[in-house]
């Protein structure tokens, strides 16, 4: 359940409450505002499949009031408990998804390009770069899941699916500058430190299959589900499958030790990552019906949405036919 606060003007009361009521909240009480006589708080409880609703209907109801705010939280657990029954219903119906605003509040802080980013992206790139080139699977998987280039992908996604043209962009900025970041990084580590090319790790960043495009694909879906339904802990698991730090640093290693076909292996897993990676996480908003409220934002997310899937989609065909032509027996 969410706890949703809207704080309005009194006038308002009747029009909000009952637009809480028609859809479908648990509980709702009403409070006066101490600070304002001609103000009131209304404290709602609404469940999984109703808040999104709820949301939007009562944005449409305060659409030109005056000074008014809408604030949500997560509800741990509410007494007097529902009876076993409701329960049951409740979790029948419920499909555990977030509303648009909770995914927008968790992904648009990961677009940001601020000087934490910065110094997560050179640690990484610091401990994935020396992981590989010691041979250490515990050190590079502790670069994967520091995962700073996975943020700025998903906020990529969601900006799409809402049309939001200040997120995307402010997205493809942060990982473009972690990309390139991390690669000057990396190729200084490079021209300094002997490459060994009998790591196991380091050269397993040099080439990619068929098999890898797979598990990106169902990576960043997986990353985009959990987004979506709030169930966090899965992104570990994302983060290590579907690393994008590693074979970026690797890129960077193999030309700062002049081995040129290496790096554009690596250039190959990372393009084959991150286009993966957008594409699946775009399908998925998608279906899982991440769109704006209003019918022309509606109209503008569904082209932006087009365009950007036909992109995705045009290089991951021309990413697997590279593939096919590379290793033909891949399959």
């Amino acid at each position: 359940m969410r706890h949703i606060i809207v704080s309005a003007p009194e006038q308002e009361l009747d029009h909000i409450v009952r637009r809480a009521e028609r859809l479908g909240a648990v509980d709702i009480r009403v409070y006066p505002e101490l600070q304002a006589r001609d103000r009131v708080s209304v404290h709602i409880l609404a469940d999984k499949p109703s808040r999104q609703e709820l949301i939007d209907g009562l944005q449409s109801v305060l659409n030109g009031v005056d000074d008014w705010r809408i604030t949500m939280t997560p509800v741990e657990f509410t007494l007097p408990a529902l009876k076993d029954d409701e329960k049951r219903e409740e979790i029948k119906k419920s499909s555990g998804g977030q509303t648009r605003e909770e995914i927008y509040s968790e992904v648009g802080p990961n677009a940001n390009l601020d000087v934490n980013y910065l110094i997560f992206v050179v640690l990484s790139t610091v401990v994935a770069a020396l992981g590989m080139l010691t041979n250490s699977v515990a050190v590079v998987v502790g670069a994967m899941v520091i995962a700073p280039l996975l943020g700025p992908n998903l906020a990529l996604a969601v900006g799409v699916a809402l049309g939001d043209g200040m997120l995307m962009g402010r997205a493809v900025v942060t990982n473009l500058v972690g990309i390139a970041l991390a690669l000057g990084l990396s190729l200084c580590i490079g021209l300094v430190w002997p490459v060994d090319l009998e790591s196991a790790e380091l050269m397993s960043r040099s080439t990619v299959g068929f098999d890898g495009m797979a598990i990106a694909l169902a990576s960043g879906a997986a990353a985009a589900l959990s987004l979506a339904t709030g169930v966090s802990s899965a992104l570990v698991g994302v983060m290590v499958a579907v690393a994008l730090l590693p074979p970026t640093a690797a890129i960077g290693l193999f030309l700062g030790a002049g081995h040129m076909q290496l790096a554009l292996g690596a250039a190959l897993l990372l393009s084959v990552n991150v286009v993966c990676i957008n594409l699946s996480a775009q399908v998925v908003m998608l279906a899982r019906g991440i769109t704006p409220r209003s019918f022309s934002e509606r109209k503008n997310a569904r082209r932006a949405s087009w365009i950007n899937g036909i992109i995705w989609l045009a290089l991951l065909l021309a990413l697997a036919t590279l593939l096919w032509v590379k290793t033909p027996t891949a399959l």
